[in-house]
């Protein structure tokens, strides 16, 4: 049996802590949907092996209710290697996993023993959710509004991403997807980029 296969199921078995239960999945269903997105840190290298093991357990356990996304977010780049362009796909956060889950002792438990887990992030590795303002300048589903004191035609800094300090002029503004369309001098040339809107700042 492989290390992989070991540890989920000893992570899906249930805490062997004494008072904590297996997860019923059923009692999913008498839940309030109160699911929220944590970060859970992992060692280098292993985030995608995270990431696939929690998704096998939640497969396996049917927990779907409970564990309902795991991500590892990722971002394309230009890398110039030996005087050619290459596009690449790098980790945004190298050594953390996002997981939206609704928080119990046992899924606890299951996130914190799958192989390669190190910690939940927050004091004393105490798992604290992420607010509607991280979210969305992370780039995940947030109902948080932010307050946009640019329009049309300013000048504007990128403050995170793959395009920080790059200047540019905001060319349109979409509230409703909360994105924000930048023209960006780049290789020599105005090339429009999207935004989140979170992350420009008026100069």
């Amino acid at each position: 049996m492989s290390d992989d296969n070991q540890e989920m199921k000893s992570a899906a078995a249930g805490s062997g802590l004494p008072g904590v239960q297996a997860v019923d999945a059923s009692a999913a269903a008498m839940m309030p949907d109160d699911a929220r997105w944590y970060v859970v840190h992992t060692y280098s290298g292993y985030e995608n092996k995270v990431k696939a093991t929690l998704e096998r357990i939640v497969e396996n356990r049917g927990i779907h209710d409970f564990i309902q996304e795991v991500s590892v977010p990722e971002e394309e780049v230009m890398e110039i290697k030996d005087g050619k362009k290459k596009t690449v796909r790098r980790k945004i956060y190298p050594g953390y996993v996002l997981v939206k889950m609704i928080l119990t002792d046992e899924i606890w438990y299951i996130v914190r023993n799958t192989r390669g887990v190190t910690g939940f992030v927050g004091p004393n590795s105490r798992p604290i959710p992420l607010t509607e303002e991280e979210l969305a300048m992370m780039g995940l589903e947030s109902s948080w509004e932010p307050v946009v004191d640019y329009g049309i035609g300013d000048s504007v800094k990128v403050i995170n991403g793959p395009l920080e300090s790059f200047i540019g002029t905001v060319e349109e503004i979409n509230l409703e997807k909360k994105k924000v369309r930048v023209l960006i001098s780049m290789f020599g040339r105005e090339t429009p980029v999207e935004l989140e809107l979170a992350q420009i700042m008026r100069i």
